[in-house]
């Protein structure tokens, strides 16, 4: 069994359900100090951060990822124990095979690789790994970021591990995502007995066509922002909406509704909130908006990182990707805006999240084999 194969079975023996990080950051402290790397774990409430780096000059590349995974789901719908590493048919099952303890592993193997060809790189290699990516995201990355930035430390070039890859290894490099931005709307009535309306004021008939309409917008976004892609238009959805006390006999008082925009630069979070509680005053009913900024939109076009993975993966898969900007939040939220080209390029996503999780085993080493290409392409003496 291969070097990076043992060390994601042993990884995801370790159930390290967010934000409990369960032993993993110190079984790759371990192996990285080792290799000679400076060691700083990084305590932020109840989350374990590690920061990691070989070598003091620049430039540094910094690999990203998390070592948390999400809850299980239904035990008994899982074919065989989350926790088990059990490889079947050629796949690594397990919770975090996917997302993302296989890239953890393919980082740790290309780095022992690089270094046992190239001792004395032509600048540092660093670690950033955490275990709050799947849960709130506050205790962790963006914390560790402050950190560096308070000491004038500066990422050059980052590679998030996230599960980037659609229907085969490789095919999907992201250069950016969209930002997320949630809004709690509280519509105030009078709660009353539902057979005396003239007596109450009930708030989901006031913003049912306010509702109507938010659905039914086109919020836009122009997403024509570098050559090979674009981002995705704006995202409008609705995730909750709770109203009323149970008993079918009452109107109720209130009714709150929350709802998310994934949001490309254009237009921008500030655009979006204006439209949106235009919409809710045109409507009439008494509203009341708390928004939450969770992710700015970031990208990371025409640096050397782009071009050096690009190359990277087309010398050792083959495969031309395709540059994306799609899917969710990742913590590249918290790299990009200090200035760092930050990708994302990890295992196939499929199945993250999922009951029977799972990812190709010889795939972890053909990443570990893109990584370690990678290392040599920015760091290598000749590079």
């Amino acid at each position: 069994m291969s070097a990076a194969l043992d060390l994601a079975r042993a990884l995801i023996r370790r159930p390290s359900l967010t934000p409990d990080d369960a032993g993993c950051q110190a079984l790759l402290g371990e192996r990285l100090a080792a290799l000679g790397f400076a060691l700083e774990p990084m305590r932020f409430g109840d989350v374990d951060n590690l920061w990691a780096r070989r070598g003091a000059a620049g430039p540094l590349f910094v690999f990203a990822g998390h070592t948390d995974v999400v809850p299980i789901g239904d035990r008994n719908a899982w074919s065989c124990d989350p926790f088990a590493a059990e490889v079947r048919d050629g796949l690594l099952i397990g919770r975090g095979a996917a997302d993302m303890k296989g890239a953890l592993a393919a980082m740790v193997v290309a780095v022992e690789r690089f270094l046992a060809a190239c001792p004395e790189p032509a600048g540092s290699i660093g670690f950033l790994v955490t275990s709050d990516e799947e849960g709130d995201a506050v205790d962790g990355t963006v914390k560790v970021m402050d950190a560096l930035g308070a000491r004038n430390e500066r990422i050059d070039w980052c590679l998030v591990g996230e599960p980037s890859s659609d229907q085969r290894l490789g095919d999907v490099l992201r250069i950016g995502r969209r930002g997320s931005l949630t809004a709690r709307v509280r519509v105030v009535g009078v709660q009353g007995h539902v057979a005396y309306p003239e007596r109450a004021l009930n708030p989901i008939h006031a913003f049912a066509p306010t509702l109507a309409a938010l659905c039914a917008q086109d919020w836009g976004g122009d997403g024509a922002t570098f050559p090979d892609g674009a981002f995705p238009p704006v995202s409008f959805q609705i995730s909750n909406i709770h109203g009323g006390t149970g008993a079918g006999n009452v109107i109720p008082g209130e009714l709150v509704i929350d709802c998310n925009f994934r949001f490309p630069p254009r237009p921008g979070a500030e655009a979006l909130k204006a439209r949106f509680e235009a919409i809710l005053a045109a409507g009439g009913a008494r509203c009341e908006v708390q928004w939450t900024l969770g992710a700015q939109p970031f990208l990371t076009h025409g640096g050397r990182l782009v071009d050096q993975v690009r190359g990277a993966l087309g010398a050792v898969l083959g495969v031309e990707p395709a540059l994306s900007t799609g899917g969710g939040t990742s913590d590249g939220r918290f790299i990009a805006p200090t200035g760092a080209e930050v990708v994302e390029l990890g295992l196939r996503n499929a199945s993250i999240h999922k009951i029977d999780e799972c990812t190709p085993a010889a795939e972890i080493d053909q990443l570990a084999d893109v990584y370690e290409a990678l290392l040599h392409r920015l760091l290598g003496r000749g590079a």
